[in-house]
């Protein structure tokens, strides 16, 4: 959280952008006292309601919140005639109602009611959120006290606000955003996100919300999330471990006016998913740019795989070992524990084909240190702040790309004392 964290020096140095603005929903924050002095609830109203999709964590010990999520957007998704005409999202930081037991679960439905009873909402309609400290019981009633003060504050430029109330150990809000244009209508996508540490891929990774004016299929739009998260959300990692409260939604209005997109293959949809992924991609990235402690911004790019799906594996094995961060963190070109990454992947991969770079420098070939490195060379480039290692695995045309930071002095103070 910015109040007790140095700003990254990974963050955008513009800052948060300009979002457009999103017909139809309005956002609002206040603070509750959870567990900072600072913003620490967030509400957003989305109405009308076109779509509205979503991923969540794999955990199996998500908590209560997620659970909960998956219910209400199942429900949606099976009557899709019958959509709400409004929904709700309500999130809160610095306590993550997971591993609470019952206890969890009465939070969820308690705050879940009072939400609804104060819009004029059935309760399926409210989705909740909560990140933070797991183990310890939910205050709800700090939440409750302050839901009158959130819906008459409810105002669609509060984008920003609702970013810095999501925060835990985040340094910076994150927020992304673009314009599409269709053939018949400019389609508006913004959307925040929170996320720092305990980062992996196993959906979402994080909190994040993007909403939408563009009129499209419920269907449709599940498709695309859960297509696109792949390739966003799901190829970041910061430490390896995956949260229990992971949760990514996106909301649609429909309020644009377009001719409303019921699959992928028309030019509009088409321009619609490379919009929603440029947000989410941008949003990924900045989670791993905020990464706890993070002091170098990493890209891993293997391409010559098998297939995909084993492209992946190396990416994340690199991404995810702690020998390759600090080695990062300490500016050392140690391409042996790249290649000991890759090994332990469990992807297929020859040693006489592996060939690794650091950027532009290749630095091993042929199962061997490259005859053109030279070690100053893998020194200079390692004292960048955004790094490239490259991978080709010289068995077929598999690529994945993933992102991640190193591993600094500055992970463990912050994590040694999270609770304190």
């Amino acid at each position: 959280m910015a109040d007790k964290y140095v700003v990254s020096p990974l963050a955008p140095p513009e800052g948060f952008p300009v979002l457009p603005l999103i017909k139809g929903v309005r956002l609002a924050t206040a603070t509750a006292g959870i567990k900072y002095s600072r913003t620490d609830v967030m509400l957003a109203t989305i109405n009308p309601v076109s779509a509205v999709a979503g991923v969540f964590t794999q955990s199996s010990t998500r908590s209560a919140a997620v659970i909960d999520c998956e219910r209400k957007l199942h429900k949606i998704a099976d009557s899709e005639n019958s959509l709400p005409e409004e929904i709700a999202v309500l999130v809160n930081s610095g306590n993550a109602n997971a591993f609470t037991g019952r206890a969890g679960e009465d939070a969820v439905k308690e705050v879940s009611c009072q939400t609804a009873k104060l819009l004029g909402l059935d309760e399926n309609s409210v989705f909740t959120a909560s990140t933070g400290v797991i183990g310890e019981p939910l205050a709800f009633g700090k939440i409750t006290r302050v839901l009158a003060e959130l819906k008459n504050n409810l105002s669609e430029n509060n984008l920003k606000d609702a970013g810095q109330a999501i925060m835990t150990t985040d340094t910076f809000p994150k927020g992304a955003g673009t314009v599409v244009d269709f053939s018949d209508k400019p389609v508006a996508i913004s959307g925040i996100a929170k996320g720092s540490g305990m980062i992996a891929p196993d959906m979402a990774t994080m909190l994040a919300y993007v909403f939408t004016d563009a009129n499209i299929d419920q269907a449709t739009l599940q498709s695309m999330v859960s297509e696109l998260t792949e390739i966003t959300f799901n190829s970041v990692s910061v430490d390896g471990d995956t949260s229990t409260s992971d949760t990514f939604m996106v909301a649609a209005t429909g309020l644009a006016g377009n001719k409303k997109i019921v699959d992928q293959e028309t030019s509009d949809a088409r321009k619609f998913k490379a919009g929603l992924q440029s947000v989410m991609m941008s949003l990924a990235q900045q989670i791993a740019r905020d990464g706890e402690g993070a002091t170098k911004f990493v890209e891993i790019s293997v391409v010559g795989a098998e297939n995909n799906s084993d492209a992946k594996k190396v990416a994340k094995s690199i991404a995810n070992s702690p020998l390759v961060k600090t080695a990062i963190s300490g500016e050392d070109p140690n391409w042996g524990r790249v290649v000991m990454a890759v090994g332990k992947s469990g992807a297929k991969a020859d040693r006489d084909l592996l060939a690794i770079g650091f950027g532009n420098i290749l630095v091993a070939e042929n199962g061997q240190v490259a005859d053109s490195y030279k070690e100053e060379l893998g020194q200079d480039y390692m004292k960048r702040q955004e790094i490239l290692i490259t991978v080709d695995l010289g068995l077929g045309k598999g690529s994945s790309r993933f992102w991640t930071c190193d591993f600094s002095h500055g992970y463990i103070s912050i994590n040694a004392d999270y609770r304190s």
